[in-house]
């Protein structure tokens, strides 16, 4: 309960940062020191080259700028808004350069994706599937498996970054699930 509090108070805390970055770009700076790293890191797990992930972040945080007054406060932290504009800035890169997605797979997050499709029958053989399986889904539902699987976010960040509502988010992420239950048992 605390530790709710304590975001909640951080939120709260960077949403007047915002607020003094809508009126002065120079107190835009916390805010980019804050996020780089993360969203750096999140357009690296998709693009696979530091030069171009760096060139996708500048972009990400120039947008994030000089659109600063557009940003609305749904109780949400800031990162929400920063990593829907790199997923359109990534999806952007993929289409003009014609380029395949790239998904990282981490042990951990790969294991959660299990067991909130087979419970605890969770087995060594199928891991080894999951690539053929994630090739098989649309991008739009690649993104929610990422987003809500292998980097852990909630569903509420998640409609947030695909610019979706929290319930649809639900509804496609477990009816994504579902199909990938099915390309599991039908490519065993």
């Amino acid at each position: 309960m605390s530790q709710d509090i304590n975001i909640e108070q951080q939120i709260l805390l960077e949403n007047r940062a915002i607020e003094l970055a809508k009126k002065d770009p120079q107190a835009f700076r916390p805010l980019y020191e804050k996020y780089y790293r993360r969203i750096f890191l999140f357009i690296l797990h998709r693009v696979e080259s530091k030069e171009q992930s760096a060139d996708i972040a500048a972009q990400v945080f120039l947008k994030a700028m000089t659109k600063i007054e557009s940003y609305t406060f749904k109780g949400l932290p800031f990162s929400s808004w920063l990593f829907r504009i790199a997923t359109n800035e990534c999806n952007d890169f993929f289409r003009k350069n014609k380029r395949e997605r790239l998904v990282v797979l981490e042990d951990a997050h790969v294991e959660n994706l299990y067991e909130e499709m087979f419970g605890d029958n969770f087995q060594d053989e199928l891991q080894q599937k999951l690539p053929h399986v994630l090739e098989k889904l649309k991008p739009f539902e690649l993104q929610l498996i990422e987003l809500r699987f292998l980097e852990a976010r909630p569903f509420k960040e998640v409609a947030e970054i695909l610019n979706i509502s929290e319930v649809y988010a639900k509804v496609k992420t477990y009816r994504v699930l579902e199909k990938m239950k099915k390309i599991f048992v039908k490519g065993s």
